[in-house]
């Protein structure tokens, strides 16, 4: 069932000229705009995959990525409120990596934008049955505040999620400690960088791998 909050975003995309929910050959498009086709995924972007594939070889593509910064949680039971709470977990742009793992080889393409919002959420849950893991279901999610959009086109765009500009050559450890950020996190935002084509590998460092990141002239200069 499609949520509020995937219902929001889409409004808040339309135009006067636009059509949502419009078929496309055997794909249905969220919004539909006469010089593009917009795809909201609050779920994974692996998911998409296929789909954007298809259709950004005849159409320019905007796929809209909300990345949640802070949840409210409200507990509803009987249709009534019996409270209300915040997720201790706050989220950032570098969420999108987690993501990002899965969607390497659709990200960049020509055809292809990507829409990062950061924004605030309400999520409605209900008790769940008993022999549920945990021990709830959630019943909807539904927009409260965006603070801010990224728009990535091109792989060195990623460097505009990051907190911290990066030195000449790195490591992952060393993305790790300018970031702030757990080894393992580092991991997945360098294996995003080189896979999309935003650094490359130049060596070793001891036994760790050594990157450099490309500038956005030289991802151009590779891509024409």
């Amino acid at each position: 069932m499609e949520t509020t909050l995937h219902q929001q975003l889409k409004a808040h995309y339309q135009q006067h000229s636009s059509s949502t929910e419009a078929q496309l050959g055997s794909y249905r498009i969220d919004v539909r705009l006469p010089d593009r086709l917009i795809e909201i995924q609050c779920s994974s972007l692996a998911a998409l995959r296929d789909k954007v594939n298809e259709l950004c070889q005849e159409h320019p593509v905007t796929v809209v990525k909300p990345i949640i910064a802070r949840k409210q949680i409200t507990t509803l039971k009987w249709n009534r409120v019996v409270g209300t709470t915040h997720s201790r977990h706050i989220g950032s742009w570098l969420d999108l990596f987690d993501e990002l793992v899965h969607f390497t080889r659709t990200f960049p393409q020509p055809n292809l934008t990507l829409e990062i919002l950061l924004i605030d959420i309400e999520e409605r849950r209900r008790p769940g049955r008993k022999r549920t893991r945990k021990g709830y279901r959630v019943d909807d999610r539904s927009l409260r505040q965006i603070h801010g959009i990224r728009t990535l086109r091109l792989a060195t765009d990623l460097y505009r999620l990051l907190p911290a500009e990066l030195p000449d050559e790195f490591t992952t450890a060393d993305l790790a400690a300018a970031l702030g950020i757990h080894r393992n996190s580092a991991q997945k935002i360098a294996y995003c960088l080189r896979e999309c084509g935003a650094a490359e590998v130049v060596g070793k460092q001891r036994n760790a791998i050594l990157y450099r990141p490309l500038t956005r002239q030289e991802e151009l200069a590779k891509a024409a």
